[in-house]
């Protein structure tokens, strides 16, 4: 019986009218509905990725119109699809957000069919019945204020609960209760059918068999009647009940005929579900694009409030600035004899500072294009080696295992690496680097770094281990990047070191003060340890401990990068280490808590539809190595491409055939990358154009904008962060 109720439950729980409120954007509202609609027609058909798109649209909306009866009918939906996909603790968090919203709303319907779920949930996929009967209690209570058919349907649930847990004598009142009101569900042919068939259960347990034949029969002729919209499982199920009930009175015909009967509906059933089961597992559930744009919603309320706070204390410093200049302008009346005096003095002096500065204003500009002249003069090649050594490895298979194709890519990735990370240093001793605010998941964005490392890990036969503070906030807020960054130079440390071992990734709740929480990282091995001698340089630039001729130990400015970023965040850190038994580094820094910040939003429900796809792509470059090396990574992923050696050329290129992205180069001959763009988009071609360079990011990004770019890679990429780019924002423009 436990199929047959999780079922007609979850049914009944789809059909529902969604107020339309009395609000100024009715509209908006109008969308909602047809939005939930949706998400229930879909549900109800086991289209769980187009539900879920649908809720998570009429959430998105909800939440800004503060609409709290639709919250909580998507937080519904959304709990309802995660447990077809299995999903049951990320299901309960849902439901119980949903029944905030609804208290909210003071909606008791919302209430009923929630708390039924919850019932649903711990007694058909947790078993567990004591829980279960709990919520079928709470939800019978809202019940008697929606109706009298919801209220049966969930008396049946709560009978179905008793007499699985063999509490038979509790079940009856309820049983009895039901049979007073089968006048009320005259056209309810799920009611009864639940009815009869848990009324065939008692009789057969109090042995009254002639009763309980009677009650299993009138339920297999509910479902021989073929009535609208009935579950056709119940079929298979009252079958099974009456060859059970025959094979316990020794009619081994009849129980052989309803059996097989069942049989042959459960291999029909069986056969669809099957194709749902393969379904269910093409849909992959992203974490964070739906959390970026809830997080947008609440931003943006709050970025409006503080700009009208800001637009208030510009006024009031108008006012002081205004004050102040008056009372410096009266100063310097009265002084001003004075000063006419140290001013013929001071200016010899300035002249001098002048000139100071403006040397020192040359040799840092002369500093800074000299390291992004190196940078780009030295990644230019490096990324014809690494791409040919990437395409060497797909096309030519028997190379793979080359100890000579090995050593060369491991050549090109140590320059590559020794070049970021000493452009990293340049930026810190430029104060170029400044630190984030956003909001994130702290256990999560440990556990994707402990995923990030397995492979290293697995290399020496280590072990990672993060463990996480339950009293730190479930979100906070911070630079994350830079966290991560930290925590995984710490972590390459520690792997490098350690053999057959573990490392721990440790984060305490050390202090709550003010608006700060302040979390104590550890990052703890059972390597070789540090000498104490060597414990007071670890931080210092190109310090590396105790080289090994086959292992590479890597640039010496991991820990350099580490302490900065650290001190950035205006924390400390501190190593505890002994020799052929661990290193353990420790630092806090402070963060905010997130917990009020953002009231509800959505996590880990974005499903992703997309398909592999063919793409044109036009490929701007100049360097010939370069053009082969970028040609080739996409054509072995079966794009098709076409090569302009100068920024004129694509142009024409462009009027003459149809290309669905440009890859860009900056540094071109007779017109670079910015212009070139210019001149694309005069000529109103708004395909995407990604801007593929040897230069850092940061330095082009701003008028790669202006340009008309609409993203940047460095070079050396990862091909398939490349792939997934194009793909983006071809996807995006195709809208």
């Amino acid at each position: 019986m436990k199929k047959i109720l999780k079922t007609t439950l979850l049914l009944l729980c789809l059909v529902f009218t969604i107020t339309t409120y009395p609000q100024d954007s009715l509209r908006s509202n109008k969308e909602i509905k047809v939005l939930l609609l949706k998400a229930s027609k879909y549900l109800n058909e086991f289209e769980t990725e187009l539900s879920i798109e649908n809720a998570k649209k009429a959430l998105s909306l909800s939440l800004k119109l503060k609409n709290n009866d639709a919250i909580a009918r998507s937080y519904n939906f959304i709990g309802l699809n995660l447990v077809e996909h299995n999903e049951y603790e990320k299901a309960i968090g849902y439901y119980k957000k949903s029944l905030t919203y609804a208290d909210k709303a003071k909606n008791d319907t919302i209430k009923s069919w929630v708390y039924n779920n919850l019932g649903n949930l711990y007694s058909y996929n947790l078993k567990n019945h004591k829980k279960a009967i709990e919520y079928y209690l709470i939800s019978l209570n809202h019940a008697k204020k929606v109706g009298e058919i919801e209220l049966n349907y969930n008396k049946l649930n709560v009978i179905s609960t008793y007499f699985d847990s063999n509490q038979f004598d509790k079940g009856e009142n309820y049983l009895n209760d039901v049979e007073e009101s089968l006048g009320f569900l005259n056209k309810e042919f799920e009611a009864q059918f639940l009815y009869f068939s848990l009324k065939g259960d008692y009789y057969t347990n109090k042995k009254q068999f002639d009763n309980a034949e009677e009650n299993y029969l009138k339920a297999l002729e509910i479902c021989q009647s073929k009535p609208k919209n009935f579950y056709y499982y119940h079929e298979i199920t009252i079958n099974e009940s009456l060859s059970t009930f025959y094979n316990s009175q020794n009619d081994y015909k009849k129980a052989y005929q309803f059996l097989y009967v069942a049989d042959s509906l459960k291999e029909k059933y069986n056969r669809k579900n099957n194709i749902r089961k393969v379904k269910l597992l093409g849909e992959q559930i992203a974490h964070e694009e739906i959390e970026r744009e809830l997080i947008k919603i609440e931003t943006e309320k709050k970025d409006q409030d503080q700009e009208l706070l800001n637009f208030k204390v510009f006024l009031i410093l108008i006012g002081l600035i205004f004050l102040i200049t008056l009372l410096i302008l009266y100063s310097q009346f009265r002084i001003n004899k004075i000063r006419v005096k140290s001013n013929n003095e001071l200016r010899v002096a300035n002249e001098e500072l002048l000139i100071a500065k403006e040397n020192a204003e040359e040799a840092s500009k002369l500093k800074s294009q000299f390291v992004s002249t190196v940078s780009h003069e030295l990644r230019t090649p490096l990324y014809g080696v690494i791409g040919m050594t990437d395409i060497i490895e797909v096309e030519h298979k028997e190379l793979i295992n080359s100890p000579h194709l090995k050593a060369l890519k491991f050549s090109a990735k140590y320059l590559l690496a020794l070049v970021n990370d000493i452009l990293k240093v340049y930026k810190f001793e430029e104060n170029q680097v400044v630190l984030e605010n956003n909001l994130f998941n702290l256990e999560d964005k440990l556990e994707t770094i402990k995923n990030s490392m397995e492979n290293i890990a697995s290399k020496h036969n280590n072990s990672i281990i993060v463990i996480v503070d339950e009293k730190i906030p479930q979100f906070i807020i911070g630079d994350s990047i830079r966290l991560s960054q930290i925590i995984m130079n710490l972590m390459s440390n520690s792997l490098k070191f350690t053999r057959n071992g573990e490392i721990e990734i440790i984060a305490i709740l050390k202090e709550v003060k003010d608006d700060s929480i302040y979390i104590e990282f550890k990052v703890r091995d059972t390597g070789i340890g540090i000498p104490k001698k060597f414990q007071d340089k670890v931080f210092e630039k190109f310090v590396q401990i105790d080289r090994k001729e086959d292992d590479y130990q890597g640039t010496g400015l991991g820990l350099t990068i580490v302490k900065k970023l650290i001190d950035l965040f205006g924390g400390e850190i501190s190593l505890e280490s002994e020799e052929n038994e661990g290193t353990t580094f420790t630092f806090t820094i402070p963060f905010e808590s997130g917990e009020d910040k953002v009231t509800e939003f959505v996590n880990n429900i974005e499903v992703d539809l997309s398909k592999p796809k063919t793409y044109r792509i036009l490929i701007v470059e100049d360097n010939k190595i370069n053009q082969i090396v970028t040609k080739r990574l996409l054509e072995n992923y079966k794009f098709i491409c076409e090569i302009a050696d100068d920024g004129y050329q694509a142009v024409e290129l462009l009027e003459k055939h149809d290309f669905d992205a440009i890859l860009m180069d900056i540094n071109m001959p007779k017109i670079n990358g910015f212009e070139t763009t210019k001149l694309i988009r005069q000529r109103n071609y708004s395909l995407p154009i990604i801007a593929v360079t040897a230069f850092e990011k940061e330095e082009v990004e701003e008028k790669a904008k202006i340009s008309g770019i609409d993203d940047v890679i460095a070079k050396p990429f990862d091909a398939k962060q490349l792939f997934k780019m194009i793909h983006q924002h071809v996807s995006v423009k195709q809208v």
